[in-house]
């Protein structure tokens, strides 16, 4: 008797493994501290529910395109992409419909005029982002001054809107006082953020602040104010990264907007799972920007 319990046992537990939902997963960039945290969520919230199987795309668009093949031939249950370019997004679109396999973009908005049946988008709404940013920026100058803008990789969504975002508050009367002396992209790097407020400081300009598309780029700026001796010029990012939220702590950084990471990992999962049930899913699912200054920077130094 206690040999058969302990054989259905085993056949149970060989069963429920044998159902397990296997998502594919490509993301745009491992080394990048925003899509850590996102991946890290997806992998903690994965456990029990789904096996992921978790590239690196190394923001190369072609490599991304062949791991999407590639989890489609494997017949996986769903498909989770980051996407490197998000004007390639309709290719990728094209490839999962045709293999039949529910698609979730995460983070960065799709391209596509529309998503078909079985494609969602797990994000926030970038028109929040850059809006919430400026908006504070335009408020600590006091409506007028001289602004720098770092943009992100300019073939990425979320980059062209938080900048138009910045253009679009700084045309309201409140802020007509602002000026943009450059706007120039960095690519999301802190490194290249470093170098580019270097170049604007040796080529003389002096801005009152410098509203850039993402906290690394931001923490970049703030490196070479500092180097150069620079104080009293306003600095805002997006992200609301622990290393940004330092920065404000230490008094650096003025302004920064929470991009719910951990959120958007478990959206994206649960929205994968969902889909591969045949559940019913919006095609779009918001996670909310928020905004953070020193006031309310407590809040969230323990969320992402």
């Amino acid at each position: 008797m206690k040999r058969i319990l302990i054989a259905l046992a085993a056949a149970t537990i060989l069963s429920t493994a044998a159902h397990a939902e296997k998502i594919g997963v490509s993301m745009a960039k491992f080394d990048d501290n925003f899509l850590t945290v996102l991946r890290n969520a997806m992998t903690d919230y994965a456990k029990g529910k789904a096996d992921l199987q978790i590239e690196d795309a190394q923001n190369d668009v072609g490599k991304q395109l062949s791991q999407i093949q590639n989890f489609a031939a494997a017949k996986v249950d769903a498909i989770i992409v980051n996407p490197v370019d998000t004007d390639a997004t309709p290719k990728m679109t094209e490839i999962a419909k045709q293999a039949g396999i529910p698609l979730v973009y995460v983070n960065r908005m799709p391209a596509d005029k529309t998503l078909p049946p079985k494609v969602s988008f797990v994000g926030s709404d970038e028109r929040d982002s850059g809006t919430l940013e400026a908006t504070q920026v335009c408020k600590l100058l006091g409506g007028k001054g001289k602004i720098v803008i770092m943009m992100g990789e300019l073939s990425n969504q979320a980059a062209r809107q938080r900048t138009q975002d910045v253009l679009d508050v700084i045309a309201k009367p409140e802020c007509k006082g602002i000026e943009v002396l450059q706007k120039q992209t960095a690519n999301w790097d802190r490194i290249q953020g470093n170098d580019l407020m270097s170049n604007w400081i040796s080529a003389g300009l002096k801005p009152d602040a410098v509203v850039s598309n993402n906290d690394e780029m931001a923490i970049g700026a703030i490196q070479a104010l500092k180097a150069a001796g620079i104080k009293n010029v306003v600095v805002g990012g997006v992200d609301a990264t622990q290393d940004a939220l330092a920065a404000m702590k230490a008094g650096d950084l003025k302004v920064t907007v929470f991009q719910n990471a951990a959120g958007q990992g478990k959206g994206a999962v649960d929205t994968a799972l969902k889909l591969s049930k045949g559940d019913k899913v919006d095609s779009m699912v918001w996670i909310p920007f928020e905004l953070v200054t020193p006031d309310n920077l407590d809040k969230y130094m323990t969320k992402n």
